[in-house]
């Protein structure tokens, strides 16, 4: 059912494609008919009209063509507003913004259509790629996934932390659910939080385990639940997306620089905010802390990892600081500065833990940030299709027998 729904929406998007390809082309067609027809009345001074009724005839055809060109633009634009994913909101703002412009609404207008013909060909390979496959139910694994937020976010219903990911896995036969674990809290907290809701999924279920893939911090939680809260009977495996395992040498030096009245006004406004969004008892500092190069490496001395669970990481790597929305934008320079190369927040060699280590780059354009490896910003990423990571990712763990 889903599936039809996202081949419908593509359909949809296509059409509106059409019809403003036709509305531009046309449009500059009609127009560069009649400069050559007034140029051509001009330079041999014939009359544009021999009569009353041929200048009455020629302007209602002009009227009739200008109202049918508005309707094939309006609705198309309307149709590529309501149904483009990649357009965001800033291309929306720029095709407002310029439509009243001359010259410039063209190029506004060239753009939309060059970014969302993209996207519709991108989605409909993508649609048919899984419909191929169907029957294959390549990420369905022997043990069903967790899917493990990182800090400062929460598991709702109605916005997925994972963007588009959950439901690409999903066709691909997975069985996904939500660690749901607090947004902002001690690395402690949240993996007693994860170890009861590891324990609550395989009661429930019948499962026996789970696999873990866990973005940020969310993998500093999960391993805290394997290790020290006795989940690892339960667990098969734990991924970890862009995980600070060895912590973030720039957030030392913050909370070394940023005087500590500063500080705890910051975090009695979080976690006020926090509340809201429905975390318990959050702990803004707490969760900071957690995440700086000294904490880890004491964390990392008494949690060793459980040698019946298989580990693995993954790493990216921005390309220059424009790569990266804020606040990625911002940290990039200073982690860079303090840590190497990165993804916004966390460096590559941070990410490094367990058995294997893919490094996630490319080789031109912006990269691939810490908010991309989540499709956070659900942005098709040049030279990165971050659902196809993720689906290859979960059939390689069923390839393991897990």
């Amino acid at each position: 059912m889903k599936n039809s729904i996202f081949g419908h929406r593509n359909q949809i998007l296509k059409i509106g494609v059409t019809l403003l390809r036709i509305f531009l082309i046309s449009t500059v067609a009609v127009c560069a008919s009649l400069l050559l027809f007034l140029f051509y009345c001009l330079i041999t001074h014939k009359k544009v009209f021999g009569s009353l009724a041929q200048g009455v005839g020629f302007f209602a055809a002009v009227l009739l063509l200008i109202l049918l060109e508005a309707v094939i633009f309006w609705i198309g634009i309307i149709l590529v507003y309501t149904t483009s994913i990649q357009l965001g909101i800033k291309w929306r703002i720029i095709g407002i913004a310029c439509g009243f412009i001359p010259l410039v609404h063209i190029w506004a207008l060239c753009r939309i259509i060059s970014i969302t013909s993209s996207e519709a060909a991108f989605e409909d390979e993508k649609y048919l790629l899984d419909q191929v496959r169907a029957q294959s139910q390549i990420c369905h694994t022997k043990y069903p996934l967790l899917l493990v937020h990182g800090v400062f976010f929460r598991d709702f219903r109605f916005f997925n932390y994972w963007g588009r990911i959950p439901y690409a896995l999903k066709q691909n036969g997975a069985i996904v659910y939500y660690g749901s674990q607090q947004s902002a809290a001690s690395v402690a907290s949240c993996g007693q939080e994860l170890a009861d809701r590891i324990r609550s999924i395989v009661q429930e279920t019948g499962c026996e385990k789970v696999n873990i893939i866990a973005h940020s911090k969310g993998g500093l939680d999960s391993r805290y639940a394997i290790s020290a809260c006795g989940a690892s009977p339960y667990v098969a495996s734990l991924t970890t997306i862009n995980t600070p395992h060895y912590g973030c040498i720039f957030a030392d030096y913050l909370l070394e620089k940023i005087p500590e009245k500063v500080q705890k006004s910051v975090a009695r406004k979080y976690n006020a905010a926090l509340k809201k969004f429905g975390d318990v008892n959050p702990d803004f500092l707490a969760a900071v802390q957690d995440l700086t190069a000294s904490s880890c490496s004491l964390r990392n001395e008494k949690l060793p990892d459980c040698p019946d669970v298989y580990y693995q990481s993954v790493g990216s790597q921005m390309n220059c600081a424009s790569s990266g929305r804020f606040p990625l934008n911002m940290a990039y320079p200073l982690v860079r500065h303090f840590d190497g190369a990165n993804d916004g927040l966390v460096s590559m060699e941070s990410a490094r833990w367990g058995e294997s280590f893919t490094a996630l780059m490319t080789p031109s354009g912006r990269g691939i940030s810490h908010g991309d490896m989540i499709d956070l910003n659900r942005e098709n990423v040049p030279g990165f299709d971050v659902r196809e990571f993720y689906v290859n990712l979960v059939a390689n763990l069923k390839s393991r027998g897990l």
